[in-house]
């Protein structure tokens, strides 16, 4: 049995499932012990709705992933995701603590909570301030201004934001479930930790997570993180158009769409025939796959087309050198790869988690990205700054600036 004090858990509260996923902490990276999901019924398009529901949904996901990994989670690392998340880019400037000396972590501190303190409504809070680069007097671009000598240091973030009563229930739902949460963090960055490769966010990237609520979007150049956005539509309304387009229960429409779903009708031959369930006791129909095709084509072109427009609203579409990354369960529908491409002009991949060790196979799909992600965010923090999964979380002072500039660093 591992020990505690090297325990963290990735918590992944979704609209349509939540997954938790228990990994042990080494040297090298973090192995994967446990993993539990069940059905999520608290939630709508990512945010919760019923706490009571989403506690029952927790509590049952963490149990199975408990009983898998021989071990008691006291607290987690969860993510949040929802429409009512905003984020923007803000800078800020500080003198040099010691005239023409060196840059020390001071330094850092001030600059960081310089850039940070920005007006926002009293209904929300910064869930992450993210360096993105520094300047040293007149030198831009630097990545880690420590030892640096000059005069003026000066930092741009990427500022994330989200709804106060939106963190708290997730938090409160966490709590109802004998969970203490070390931290909340945006399911995208958490995606993109799990998925992305160094080269990528170098050359230029955009992550995208088609969630069942909601798809959320991150952009990085350079290997830091410019632009996170959340489109308000994911895979549930693809579940909700075959629901409605076949006349089949809503279970067995989340079934025929990931056993059978096609985002595009010409991928399809007009001779494949699937077995559909009728409502009311009545037998099951037997009818065209590419019926079904048409029903998901328009439904994938909405998705992926709201996410073009919000790749072209970032003003960073030009910078995405290495393609896009499509994650979550709805990226594994046949033809989304093909239509993402169509409708960003890009290269495209499926994103699966990658860098793990231990039950690798167990995880090895796009709908555990962000749970994943959670898990590595959560052991890059404990590795540094220490403390296991039960310890608090810091603010930008001591060890947190080198866990932020390793933050996007691959685990090997």
């Amino acid at each position: 049995m591992a020990k505690a004090s090297n325990l963290v858990i990735g918590l992944d509260i979704g609209t349509t499932k939540v997954c938790a996923v228990v990994g042990e902490v080494t040297e090298s990276g973090v192995d994967v012990i446990g993993v539990g999901a069940c059905l999520s019924t608290g939630l709508r398009d990512g945010v919760v709705v019923n706490i009571d529901s989403t506690a029952k949904s927790i509590k049952k996901a963490v149990e199975e992933a408990e009983l898998m990994a021989g071990c008691s989670i006291r607290s987690v690392y969860a993510g949040i995701a929802g429409s009512h998340i905003k984020s923007f880019n803000s800078d800020g400037v500080v003198a040099i603590g010691v005239k023409g000396g060196e840059v020390n972590q001071s330094d850092v501190d001030r600059v960081l909570e310089h850039a940070g303190a920005v007006a926002i409504p009293a209904d929300r809070e910064v869930l992450h301030t993210l360096p993105q680069e520094f300047c040293v007097d007149n030198q831009e671009g630097i990545r880690d201004p420590l030892g640096m000598t000059g005069v003026r240091l000066a930092v741009k973030v990427h500022i994330v934001t989200g709804s106060v009563s939106s963190a708290q229930n997730v938090v409160t739902a966490c709590h109802r479930s004998s969970l203490d949460v070390v931290e909340i963090v945006l399911e995208s960055l958490a995606s993109a930790k799990a998925t992305l490769t160094e080269e990528e966010r170098e050359l230029g990237v955009a992550l995208v997570d088609i969630g069942g609520g909601t798809t959320d979007i991150a952009i990085f150049t350079n290997d830091t993180i410019k632009h996170t956005e959340v489109v308000g539509i994911g895979g549930q309304k693809l579940t909700n158009d075959i629901y409605v387009g076949l006349r089949t229960p809503m279970n067995s429409a989340e079934e025929i769409k990931t056993r059978f779903g096609c985002g595009m009708v010409d991928l399809v031959s007009a001779d494949e025939i699937i077995a559909v369930p009728s409502v009311g006791g009545r037998e099951p129909r037997r009818l065209s796959r590419r019926l079904l095709a048409e029903i998901c084509q328009p439904r994938m072109e909405d998705i992926l087309e709201k996410v073009e427009q919000g790749l072209v609203r970032s003003g960073c579409k030009h910078l995405i050198g290495a393609g896009v990354v499509l994650t979550g369960g709805t990226a594994l529908l046949d033809g989304c790869q093909e239509l993402a491409e169509q409708i960003f002009n890009l290269p495209t991949r499926i994103g699966y988690p990658r860098n793990i060790g231990g039950l690798r196979d167990v995880v090895n799909d796009p709908r555990y990205a962000t749970a994943v992600g959670l898990l590595c965010y959560g052991a890059d923090k404990e590795r540094i700054v220490g403390g296991g999964s039960g310890g608090q979380s810091g603010g930008f002072s001591g060890g947190m600036f080198k866990w932020l500039k390793g933050f996007f660093k691959d685990i090997t």
